[in-house]
């Protein structure tokens, strides 16, 4: 099967910066965060065996949500000094390993997602076997993130490859596994928050309204548009009136809990086929980042340089005569 990996690499970054202590190099420059993103994404490929890869970034810039509610995202701390100056370092690595970035303004990260995710199924879905059997089925797209947002976009080939411990460990949720864990389907997560809202991202949901009623709500009715249709068929009187009151600000959760998949960038999927990471350019770049423990792992073998400092040394030793050139 082929695959498609799309990594989230704000979250996953986030993730990376609070899991692992505050490493630096001799210089005393922070590399934690963008170390540990690197281990990561190494270990992904290594792991998942992908054919294609790319990732994605938020930008600094406010997005459309801000103008749809002035409140969004306004508790969230400021981004700590030690993580982003990393941000550039984290994109110069990625660039170093020639893989595609997706980045644009007015728009999260998780939008970009969804939007690559769709364009992959959209252009898999056309191609064709001998046997005029869509290739679709014999490929999938896994997005590695630790938001579960992003578990709205879990379809019949697309699964989530989220950490659950740290950055060492991972669980991979298709539509099984999401419905297993949360009781509702992947569609079904942006009537969840349109109902509980999101503390994160500082939008309301419904007052009242708490995780496990707004589950309940979603298995009885399916969809929040059917749950305000049939308000007098819910027996709880105390509930349908909070719901009633609370039908502006479910409205505008869901504006804002819903993943954009039409953002205006375009996938070329030849472009984000994985090159060969084990080069002297990569190596160069992760010796002067010091990620000098991750260099091994660009092939899973012992890097280039040393192989071939130690195929200097194997001439050296050879009789003079029988040496012959390294290049």
């Amino acid at each position: 099967m082929e695959r498609f990996i799309i990594i989230d690499g704000n979250a996953i970054l986030h993730r990376a910066f609070h899991a692992l202590p505050p490493l630096t190099t001799s210089k005393g420059a922070q590399i934690n965060a963008a170390y540990g993103f690197t281990s990561m994404l190494l270990r992904v490929v290594h792991d998942l065996n992908p054919q294609y890869l790319t990732v994605t970034f938020d930008r600094p810039k406010p997005t459309f949500r801000k103008s749809i509610y002035v409140g969004y995202q306004a508790k969230r701390p400021k981004m700590d000094d030690g993580l982003s100056c990393q941000i550039e370092m984290t994109h110069q690595v990625v660039r170093g390993l020639r893989i595609p970035i997706f980045e644009l303004d007015g728009y999260e990260a998780d939008d970009l997602i969804g939007t690559i995710s769709k364009q992959v199924k959209s252009q898999k879905s056309k191609v064709k076997t001998t046997t005029q059997k869509s290739k679709v089925e014999d490929f999938e797209t896994i997005i590695v993130t630790g938001d579960r947002d992003i578990l709205q976009l879990v379809d019949d080939v697309t699964k989530v490859y989220m950490p659950v411990k740290g950055i060492s460990e991972s669980k991979m949720y298709g539509e099984k596994e999401v419905e297993e864990k949360f009781g509702i389907k992947p569609s079904q997560f942006i009537d969840y928050k349109s109902l509980v809202g999101d503390a994160s991202d500082n939008y309301p949901g419904v007052a009242g309204v708490g995780p496990k009623t707004a589950a309940d709500l979603i298995k009885q009715f399916g969809t929040l548009e059917e749950i305000y249709a049939h308000l007098d068929k819910i027996e709880n009187k105390k509930l349908a009136e909070k719901l009633a009151k609370g039908a502006e600000d479910a409205g505008m959760a869901k504006k804002l809990a819903t993943i954009v998949r039409d953002t205006p960038v375009t996938l070329e999927l030849d472009k984000c086929k994985i090159k060969e990471f084990d080069t002297l350019e990569t190596e160069q770049l992760f010796q002067e980042l010091e990620f000098r423990s991750l260099i091994p792992r660009l092939s899973g073998k012992d890097s280039k340089t040393q192989r071939v400092k130690e195929e200097k040394k194997k001439e050296e030793k050879k009789p003079e005569g029988e040496q012959t050139k390294l290049f």
